[in-house]
């Protein structure tokens, strides 16, 4: 039964009707449900705005315009989608013919609190050969916070350096915190940890219900964490990809050693198999990169091309993916693209397509690593990734590649071939690869390896218990800089500069200027490190002496939430 409101009364009754059950599954968080508002890239011309509702929205429509008190213009889709299990319907509308780098105010509607809100603001990508500086964040690995997740408790069987100390901060709430000090988040893989349910439940973490009845607890965590992220991703593009914990509600294969029960993929209700809810939440900019879905795609920002790719299916060349049915983890998830081959035919074209003079910066990310100080356990270290992939990363020159999966921090050498690049950050030919997975979810962070191979340069782990995400600054043509935030307090707890020698052929100034020029109270912005962030160590090479402006537009506000009742099995999710 979907509800648009709910009240304090029905909240008590559901409670008071749990009978049986130790306790309803907390209280709902806030009634000003902002509905996960979210947003994504489409080329410097467009975005994408998608956000939820708890009916099917007849004609999902967004109004925007360059003034606050004036949303002149209407964009509409027909898209108003959920799936079996879903307590939601996902709304997705593409806002196009805008300037790039200019600020707008915009108001999705239907929102379940009402269409009489304030208006939010997004800014679109920078033209491609845009020389200014800007940052980019990246949080891996990143689950529910709070009631649902990582916080200062947790269940039987977990270890105390695991959660959050009382009082301390999180991931959310310092990419929050923080969100003037880059353009848009980008998150490759393991959104929410929803998967996570039953081992929760069987911890003791969470209220039990009948394993046929799990859906409801899987939906709850995800809902919270949408509406956790919501107020970063109301205002910032949130740029995601496929990670194993988006594949199916049990990916951990939860385990209950009192009862010796060993649960796989099978307790899974439809709608929570074959990323069906990663499917729907997202509506990410392959249709104008060639790619597919939410899968595999690219973007441009400025003086850099953004690769994501996915290394959970689809890998092609004769392997099958860990994900994919007969897949080594067996999760039963299907390819989603039926050619032969299509992604990294795809990934070939793309960076062919790369014109390293206006666009010198090519990032490349997937959930997986196949560098990484650990040992190989449940496909941590994917060697069929560096087989299909790395050839390609390594004949195109691609600068950076990024991932997470392990839990943990580690920044490494450059590296072709498992060998390190002698000229390490100083003008290498290999790629630079960097795993963090340390964003902070349930279960807390994994541990390296004692002796950490040879191309490690720095690393975190569980006995450092330091959650954090990373930032990346593009001053120039020829210096990138890569930071460790720690989440607890915003400090950089690690920092490296790669230098690459070349020569770059930007826009003018006028023709930067002609390009996203704007009327009315539209803004340009220029985004880079927050004056508040202290710098606690570094290596590497420093960055050049002009660092990145701050500044941005963006709508302050607590985090918008969905509040939601369903009674199911005495037991009341909110």
């Amino acid at each position: 039964m979907r509800q648009t409101t709910i009240s304090l009364r029905d909240v008590v009754a559901c409670a008071v009707g749990a009978a049986g059950v130790a306790h309803a599954l907390l209280n709902p968080r806030s009634p000003d449900a902002a509905g996960q508002i979210r947003l994504a890239y489409h080329g410097a011309d467009g975005m994408t705005v998608s956000w939820n509702t708890f009916e099917k929205a007849t004609k999902p429509q967004v109004k925007w315009g360059l003034a606050k008190d004036n949303l002149a213009n209407t964009s509409t889709s027909n898209i108003s989608m959920t799936y079996p299990t879903s307590t939601t319907y996902n709304n997705h509308v593409l806002v196009d013919g805008l300037r790039p780098d200019t600020t707008y105010y915009y108001l999705p509607s239907p929102l379940p609190q009402g269409d009489h809100g304030e208006p939010y603001t997004f800014t679109t990508a920078r033209s491609i050969g845009d020389a200014r500086s800007f940052a980019v964040a990246i949080a891996i690995d990143l689950g529910t916070m709070g009631r649902l997740g990582l916080t200062d408790s947790a269940g039987k069987g977990v270890d105390k350096e695991k959660i959050l100390e009382p009082g301390e901060k999180n991931t959310i709430d310092s990419l929050a915190q923080t969100k003037s000090s880059y353009d848009f988040i980008w998150h490759p893989g393991d959104i929410a940890y929803a998967d996570y349910w039953l081992k929760m439940q069987i911890q003791g973490f969470v209220p039990e219900v009948n394993i046929s009845d799990g859906h409801i607890v899987y939906e709850a965590i995800l809902n919270d964490f949408y509406d956790e992220m919501a107020v970063v991703t109301e205002s910032k593009p949130y740029m995601v990809g496929p990670g194993n914990h988006e594949a199916n509600c049990n990916n951990g294969k939860a385990l209950d050693k009192e009862r010796n029960i060993s649960y796989n993929v099978s307790v899974c209700s439809p709608g929570q198999t074959n990323f069906t809810g990663y499917k729907n939440h997202f509506r990410m900019p392959s249709d104008v990169s060639g790619g597919t879905d939410n899968f595999w795609y690219s973007f441009d920002h400025g003086m850099a091309h953004f690769i994501q790719l996915d290394t959970e299916t689809d890998l092609g060349h004769g392997y099958i993916g860990l994900d994919e049915i007969g897949g080594a983890e067996h999760e039963g998830a299907e390819p989603v693209n039926a050619t032969m081959n299509a992604q990294t035919d795809w990934l070939a074209a793309d960076l062919a397509s790369v014109d390293r003079s206006k666009t010198p910066w090519i990032i490349v990310a997937g959930h997986r690593p196949w560098y990484l100080s650990k040992e190989n356990v449940t496909g941590t270290i994917c060697w069929s990734c560096k087989n299909v992939f790395e050839p390609l990363l390594i004949k195109y020159k691609v600068d950076l590649v990024l991932t997470g999966h392990a839990h943990i921090y580690e920044r490494l050498a450059p590296l072709a071939d498992g060998k390190i690049d002698a000229n390490e950050l100083q003008n290498p030919e290999a790629p630079w690869y960097i795993t963090n997975g340390a964003g902070g979810h349930y279960d807390g962070l994994d541990s390296l390896q004692k002796k950490r191979q040879k191309y490690s340069r720095f690393a975190l782990d569980q006995h450092n218990t330091t959650y954090g995400w990373s930032r990346l600054t593009f001053h120039n043509c020829t210096h990138m800089t890569h930071e460790f935030i720690a989440s607890k307090n915003d400090s950089v707890l690690d920092t490296a500069t790669l230098y690459k020698d070349r020569v770059c052929h930007f826009l003018d100034d006028e023709t930067q200027n002609n390009a996203s020029a704007t009327a009315g109270t539209a803004s340009k912005t220029s985004t880079g490190q927050a004056s508040a962030i202290t710098t606690l160590g570094s290596s590497g090479t420093s960055p050049p002496s002009a660092t990145p402006s701050t500044g941005c537009a963006s709508r302050p506000g607590a985090v918008s939430l969905l509040a939601m009742t369903f009674i199911v099995a005495g037991v009341c999710l909110f």
